[in-house]
């Protein structure tokens, strides 16, 4: 199928690894260019190397941290800059943060919506000129099931990403008329560089891939599995296309069935 993003100029954030990175290669993959941003530059530039000898594509690493809004207007202007455009922007920069609610702090909280809404937020203002230049585009926000359907000891992931759901869905109708579209993907458990460092942490025995099977057997996963990178990399791929150009104001469960919500 022919996505129709040949020419196309992408930024990604949190491109250094798992879905930043996956995204990166299958917006490469097909042909657009792509800036990615992370905090770590050693991991970052080896990343966007990597990616680019698999893919043929000019992936460009610009260390950033997007919780700094001179961080993120600098790489929005280093893709306008190296590329004269900008069609593009996913949202991706975020960790895993959830505990019980009395134990979260005040600084935790904000840590966390710092990073996830109000990054998406300096980075979505940054970019919608460029791509409103360009007579449209597209965004993705990445955010996960609990922000549909919270659980407990989820904050403050939960509540960040519900804050980016309702977010994603203001912006589609606001950004329509620039043929602008912004969907979200609300993520399950997918494999990742976070999920490893916790198996390499707890030191227990057995391999990485029996570790990600007894994940996806307690979590009840109905497909049975932990879902792979790339499989989001591809979806991002689709919806950011003209393939997906009367997709927008949704968020898309990619959680191996697990949600109860649609």
């Amino acid at each position: 199928m022919e996505l129709g993003l040949g020419g196309k100029v992408a930024v990604v954030t949190g491109g250094s690894e798992g879905i930043g990175r996956a995204a990166a290669q299958s917006l490469g993959r097909e042909g657009a260019s792509v800036v990615v941003c992370a905090r770590r530059g050693d991991l970052l530039k080896r990343a966007a190397e990597e990616v680019a000898e698999a893919t043929g594509a000019q992936i460009v690493p610009v260390q950033a941290d997007v919780t700094r809004a001179d961080d993120i207007e600098h790489v929005i202007q280093t893709a306008v800059d190296r590329f004269g455009r900008l069609d593009i922007l996913v949202n991706n920069a975020g960790t895993s943060a959830a505990g019980p609610f009395e134990q979260v702090t005040d600084a935790a909280w904000q840590a966390d919506l710092d990073l996830k809404l109000f990054g998406a937020i300096r980075a979505t203002r940054s970019a919608v000129p460029h791509i409103r230049k360009q007579g449209g585009g597209s965004i993705v926000n990445l955010l996960n099931i609990g922000a549909k359907q919270p659980g407990p000891r989820s904050v403050p992931t939960s509540v960040s990403r519900a804050a980016g759901m309702a977010l994603m869905k203001a912006l589609s109708k606001e950004l329509a008329a620039d043929n602008i579209r912004v969907n979200g993907i609300n993520i399950g458990l997918i494999k990742s560089g976070q999920n490893q460092r916790r198996w390499e942490s707890m030191g227990r025995p057995g391999t990485l891939e029996e570790f990600y099977a007894e994940t996806a057997q307690r979590a009840g996963v109905p497909l049975g599995r932990v879902g792979e990178a790339e499989e989001v990399g591809d979806l991002i791929a689709f919806l950011c296309s003209a393939r997906g150009a009367y997709i927008s104001g949704v968020s898309i469960n990619m959680d191996g069935g697990t949600s109860a919500v649609v």
